[in-house]
């Protein structure tokens, strides 16, 4: 079995324990060290079990201060799409694209057009993850004078849900931000991906 494999299958048993109630929320499990004996493994390989149970919301706690079962991640409310992010984030994918017919209306370029792209991996002050939000735009990004938004519910995709420690195709919102230049050409488009348990979307207009 691989290394990735390992942690992973790791991280989803401790998972199954927590749900069979074998640690309750708030308590504290073992130290890494105790359980990478425990499951026959190094210490390496726990703390990347820990690390992605981290992200998902299961675990949460500091480097050397140990690991707690979460609480439920708190509710936020979206008013601003165009905001910065005021955590900590991860950039997570900058393959370039080719511009389907749906980023290319988005973005009114040819379709199969070659789009610069990235997905960040927005994070809560716990380390866990709140947001995804993928752009794309054309040649080098430019600044915006304003943004469009429009909301709708979408199922999650695999790569989206193991992102979110979520289940594929369970509901989360799905906000299209395309920024605009002074002429209202668009410069970059980005869908924003958030959790229904995680989130209230509650838009007061556009910048």
């Amino acid at each position: 079995m691989s290394a990735d494999a390992r942690y992973r299958r790791i991280a989803a048993d401790i998972r199954a324990r927590i749900e069979a109630g074998e640690w309750a929320i708030g308590d504290k499990l073992p130290s890494r060290e105790v359980m990478a004996v425990e499951y026959d493994v190094h210490p390496q390989t726990m703390r990347l079990a820990h690390a992605l149970l981290r992200r998902t919301g299961i675990l949460e706690g500091e480097k050397r201060k140990g690991v707690y079962v979460a609480h439920p991640p708190a509710m936020r409310t979206l008013t601003d799409a165009d905001a910065d992010w005021p955590h900590s984030s991860e950039t997570t994918d900058t393959r370039t694209r080719r511009a389907d017919a749906e980023l290319a209306a988005r973005l009114d370029v040819p379709v199969g057009a070659t789009l610069q792209h990235e997905t960040v991996e927005c994070l809560d002050p716990g380390g866990r993850s709140a947001m995804l939000v993928s752009s794309w735009w054309r040649g080098q990004r430019r600044p915006h004078a304003s943004y469009v938004v429009e909301l709708s519910v979408a199922p999650l995709d695999e790569d989206q849900a193991a992102a979110l420690g979520l289940v594929s195709d369970v509901l989360a919102y799905r906000l299209v931000r395309t920024r605009l230049d002074t002429s209202g050409r668009p410069v970059e488009t980005a869908d924003l991906v958030l959790p229904m348990d995680r989130w209230m979307i509650r838009l007061s207009g556009t910048a």
